[in-house]
């Protein structure tokens, strides 16, 4: 594996890293542009993928972070941890996808598209770090909004969530069947980030 001394470099801060390593922190200490960062990276998963190396290079957003590859997970959890694997159930399963598919969405509009209650999985997705509090929705009672995590990601392999495969779409018919390859779109509740400080005040 011949590597550039940049390539080293953004090897070297991601290995030491141990983190997600936003790309402008690449780019102010190697003083190139995000398009020359992009194109070493880009070159570097391609020597790793040629190598068969057991590592890779993921990127979710405007983040890279050096990982081990998926497949040889097995090998390496019994150094870290004797424990038994953890396992998401179906139902954890079936509320990740609806908040992956549905950014800044509430356990109470889960719920209805569930049919169940989930509180019991929103808690084991929130400790397994795969969903993340996304602020309050401006409603009564100002609910918690949800949205996945960026381990969700990594975990799927996937950069972002518009790399998410597409729904079908569909509609209710007058029989209250579904209907598929049709969509009704239905006005959604104003959201607001809990962070913005115009949204501070109590309602």
């Amino acid at each position: 594996m011949s590597f550039s001394k940049e390539q080293s470099i953004i090897e070297a801060m991601l290995f030491a890293a141990g983190r997600e390593v936003n790309i402008k922190e690449l780019m102010n200490v190697l003083e190139l542009s995000k398009d020359d960062i992009d194109k070493i990276v880009l070159n570097m998963k391609a020597q790793y993928e040629e190598n068969n190396s057991g590592l890779e290079i993921l990127k979710v957003d405007d983040n890279y972070q050096i990982c081990t590859k998926k497949e040889y997970y097995e090998y390496i959890y019994p150094l870290f941890d004797n424990r038994s694997k953890p396992n998401i159930s179906n139902a954890a399963l079936e509320t990740l996808s609806i908040i992956a598919y549905n950014p800044n969405i509430t356990r109470s509009e889960i719920e209805t598209i569930r049919g169940v209650s989930s509180d019991g999985t929103i808690y084991k997705l929130l400790e397994f770090d795969l969903i993340e509090d996304a602020g309050r929705l401006n409603a009564p009672g100002r609910p918690t909004m949800y949205k996945v995590t960026n381990k969700f990601m990594k975990l799927f392999g996937i950069s972002s969530l518009d790399e998410l495969p597409e729904l079908p779409r569909y509609k209710i018919d007058e029989n209250e069947q579904i209907v598929i390859d049709e969509v009704v779109e239905a006005p959604m509740p104003e959201r607001v980030d809990e962070n913005n400080e115009d949204n501070n005040e109590e309602l």
